[in-house]
C-alpha cells in the first residue's frame, strides 16, 4: 500500500514537471492560443447578439473581431499620439526638472556626502596607514590600475537599420496576427469546441458535464466583460479628473492605467507613480503633484472597492496569496504576457477545479472559499487552543448573525465533532483540555463580547465539567443564585439540561443566548427542582427550559421532570428544546411534546419565542 502511494506521488510529481516544461518550451504557441481562448469568452456575447439579430455566424464572428482590432488600434493610435506629445514637450520644463533635481540633490546626497564627509575624516589616518603599508611592500596603485580600453561599432547601413527594425517588429506582429485567426476560428467553431470537451472529460454524465460547462463559460464571459468594463471605465474617469487639474496628456495615463489595471494589485499604482512622478518634474511648486496621487487614490478606491464589489463580486473567486503566486509563477514563464494574462489563467484553473472531479485540488489551493466549514474550522482550532481566533471568527459572525444563530449554525456543529472523537477516544487527554477551555473561552465571550485587551480566558479544571465550570464563573459574577432573588414576579427562565454532561452544556449555551438576548435566564440542575432553595421566591419563575441532546434515550428523565415541574413550580411555562443529532434536520416528532405547553428544536426558535412572548407581556 505505501509502495502504490509513493508511485503515485511520484508520477504525480513527474506529472508537473513536464507541465513546466511544455508550458516553458511551447509558450510561442501556447501564449497566442491562451490569449485567443481568453478573448473568445470577452467576445462570444456579442457574437451571439449579432447571430440573434439574423446574421450569419461567419459574418457575426468577422464583425465582431473586427470591431474588436480596430478598438485595439484606436488605442494604440491614441497612446503613441500622446507619447509623442509628451517626448516633444517635455523640453519646455527643462528648467523646472533642472530646479526640481537640484532640490532633490540637496535633500539626500548633498546630506549623504556630508555624512560620508565626516566619515572620510575618521577614517583617512587608516587609509594612509594601509597606502603607506602597500608602498613599502612594493605596491602602488598605478601599478595595479587597469588600462582602458574602447570598442567602437561602425555605423549602421541603411539596410542593416531596416533589418534591425524588421527583427524587432516581427516577432510582435506574428503573434498577433497569430492571435487574431485563432480568435476567428474559435468563435467560429465554438459550438463544436464545447461539444469535444464535453465528450472528453463528462461522457459517463452528459448532463451534468453540460450544466457545468455552460455555467463556466457564462461565469468566465461575464467576469471578463466586467472586468474590461471597469479598467476601461476607471481609465476614462482618471483621464476626465487629470484634465481638470491641468497634468498635462491626461488621455495617455487614462489609457495606460485601463491596461495596466489588468495587472492584480500593482497595475494601477505603477501608473499613478508615473504620472505623479511627471507632475513633480514639471510643476514648480507641490499643488499638481498632490492633486494627481489623490486622484489616483480616490478613483482607486472607489473603484476597487465600491464598484467591482458591487458588479461582480467581492473577489474574483481567488485568494488574494493566490493571486500574487500565480502572478509571479506566470511571469517567470511568460514574461510581461503571462503577468497580465496570470489573474484570468488562474481564475480558469480555479472554474476548472469546482466542475472537474479530477482538478479539484486547484479550487482548493487556489480559490477564496474555506477548505473548512465554519464547524470544522471551529472545532480545528479548538484543538489547537487558539481561543483568540475563535473568538475573533464569533465575533465577525455576530456582526452579520444573532447568537442563537451561530450557536445553531457553528458551536452545536462543532461539538457534534468533539464528540464523536470523544466517543471513540481519538483525541488525547490535553486536547480534549484544549477544547473545553477554547468552548469555555467563546461561550463568556458571547455575553461580555469584551474588546480584546480586556477578554477574560477560562480555563476548565481537571475532574470539573465544562457546564459546571461556567456556571461557577457566572455565580463569581452574578451570585449565588446567578442574579438577584428580588425581582419582579415572572422575569426569571430557568434552564437545565435533562440528564448527562451533553445536556448540560446544551443547556448552559441556552442561558449564554438567552442573557446575550437581555434575557434573565439562570441554570440549574434537575436535583434543584425537586429540592429548591427555602429563601428563593418561586413566583419569579416565569418559564422552565428542558433541554435535551437525545430526546429519545431521555424520555423517561424527561416526563419525570415535567412532573416535577408542574408539582414544585405550578405556574410556570414548561418549554422544551431537543437538539437534533443531525443539525440540518429538526426532530419532526417528540415522545413528550404533547406533555409540552411547547417544544422547539433550534436555539432560534426557542429565543425568538421567548422574546415575542416578553415583548407582548413586559410585565
Amino acid at each position: 500500500m505505501n509502495e502504490k502511494l509513493e508511485l503515485s506521488r511520484f508520477l504525480k510529481l513527474v506529472s508537473a514537471a513536464i507541465v513546466l516544461f511544455f508550458l516553458d518550451f511551447g509558450k510561442e504557441v501556447l501564449i497566442p492560443m491562451t490569449l485567443s481562448v481568453i478573448l473568445s469568452f470577452l467576445l462570444a456575447p456579442l457574437v451571439r447578439r449579432l447571430r440573434l439579430i439574423g446574421l450569419p455566424s461567419s459574418v457575426s464572428v468577422l464583425m465582431t473581431v473586427f470591431i474588436f482590432a480596430a478598438s485595439i488600434c484606436f488605442a494604440g493610435l491614441v497612446l503613441g499620439s500622446q507619447v509623442v506629445k509628451l517626448g516633444t514637450s517635455l523640453p519646455q520644463y527643462e528648467s523646472t526638472i533642472r530646479d526640481k533635481l537640484r532640490t532633490l540633490n540637496a535633500i539626500t546626497l548633498e546630506k549623504l556626502h556630508s555624512v560620508t564627509g565626516k566619515t572620510d575624516f575618521v577614517t583617512d589616518p587608516f587609509s594612509r596607514e594601509l597606502a603607506t603599508a602597500n608602498n613599502d611592500n612594493g605596491l602602488t596603485p598605478q601599478g595595479n590600475k587597469p588600462v582602458a580600453v574602447e570598442v567602437h561599432q561602425p555605423p549602421a547601413t541603411p539596410g542593416q537599420l531596416i533589418a534591425n527594425i524588421l527583427d524587432s517588429v516581427t516577432g510582435p506582429v506574428e503573434t498577433i496576427g497569430l492571435v487574431f485567426v485563432m480568435l476567428v476560428f474559435i468563435l467560429l467553431e465554438r459550438e463544436s469546441l464545447r461539444d469535444r470537451f464535453i465528450s472528453l472529460i463528462g461522457s459517463n454524465n452528459l448532463r451534468a458535464t453540460t450544466v457545468a460547462v455552460d455555467d463556466a463559460a457564462r461565469r468566465l464571459s461575464r467576469f471578463f466583460i466586467s472586468q474590461f468594463a471597469v479598467n476601461g471605465a476607471c481609465g476614462l474617469s482618471i483621464t476626465i479628473a487629470l484634465a481638470v487639474v491641468g497634468l498635462p496628456q491626461a488621455v495617455l495615463w487614462g489609457v495606460l492605467t485601463g491596461l495596466l489595471r489588468f495587472i492584480p494589485y500593482i497595475g494601477a499604482w505603477i501608473a499613478a507613480g508615473l504620472a505623479t512622478l511627471l507632475a513633480f518634474a514639471i510643476s514648480p511648486g507641490w499643488e499638481l503633484t498632490i492633486a494627481t496621487l489623490v486622484v489616483f487614490i480616490v478613483i482607486e478606491l472607489l473603484f476597487g472597492h465600491v464598484i467591482e464589489p458591487q458588479l461582480y463580486g467581492h473577489t474574483t473567486g481567488l485568494s488574494p496569496l493566490s493571486v500574487v503566486v500565480a502572478a509571479v509563477f506566470w511571469s517567470c514563464i511568460w514574461g510581461p504576457v503571462g503577468l497580465v494574462l496570470s489573474t484570468p489563467l488562474t481564475l480558469c484553473l480555479v472554474v476548472a477545479g469546482r466542475y472537474i472531479s479530477g482538478l479539484n485540488f486547484l479550487g482548493v489551493l487556489l480559490g477564496d472559499e474555506s477548505a473548512l466549514t465554519l464547524p470544522e474550522k471551529f472545532y480545528q482550532r479548538a484543538l489547537a487552543g487558539d481561543s483568540d481566533e475563535l473568538i475573533d471568527a464569533a465575533q465577525r459572525y455576530l456582526q452579520r448573525h444573532s447568537v442563537a444563530k451561530y450557536c445553531d449554525s457553528v458551536l452545536i456543529p462543532a461539538l457534534r465533532l468533539a464528540q464523536a472523537d470523544f466517543s471513540v477516544s481519538a483525541i488525547t487527554d490535553e486536547e480534549k483540555h484544549k477544547v473545553g477551555n477554547a468552548i469555555a473561552s467563546v461561550l463568556v465571550s458571547l455575553e461580555s463580547k469584551a474588546p480584546f485587551w480586556r477578554r477574560r480566558r477560562s480555563s476548565v479544571l481537571d475532574g470539573e465539567t465544562l457546564a459546571r465550570h461556567l456556571i461557577h464563573e457566572r455565580e463569581l459574577t452574578h451570585g449565588n443564585y446567578q442574579g438577584p432573588i428580588d425581582v419582579p414576579a415572572g422575569s426569571v427562565i430557568l434552564v437545565t439540561g435533562v440528564r448527562e454532561q451533553t445536556d448540560e452544556l446544551a443547556a448552559e449555551i441556552l442561558v449564554r443566548v438567552l442573557r446575550a438576548a437581555h434575557i434573565d435566564a439562570r441554570h440549574i440542575f434537575t436535583t434543584d427542582i425537586n429540592q429548591p432553595p427555602p429563601d428563593v421566591p418561586s413566583s419569579m419563575v416565569a418559564a422552565v427550559c428542558l433541554v435535551t441532546a437525545n430526546s429519545d434515550e431521555n424520555h423517561p428523565a424527561m416526563h419525570e421532570l415535567v412532573t416535577q415541574i408542574q408539582q414544585k413550580i405550578p405556574q410556570a411555562c414548561q418549554l422544551a428544546l431537543f437538539i437534533p443529532g443531525d443539525t440540518s434536520q429538526a426532530i419532526q416528532e417528540t415522545p413528550c411534546e404533547s406533555e409540552l405547553i411547547q417544544a422547539f428544536y433550534s436555539y432560534q426558535e426557542i429565543t425568538a419565542s421567548i422574546t415575542r412572548h416578553k415583548a407582548q407581556n413586559p410585565s
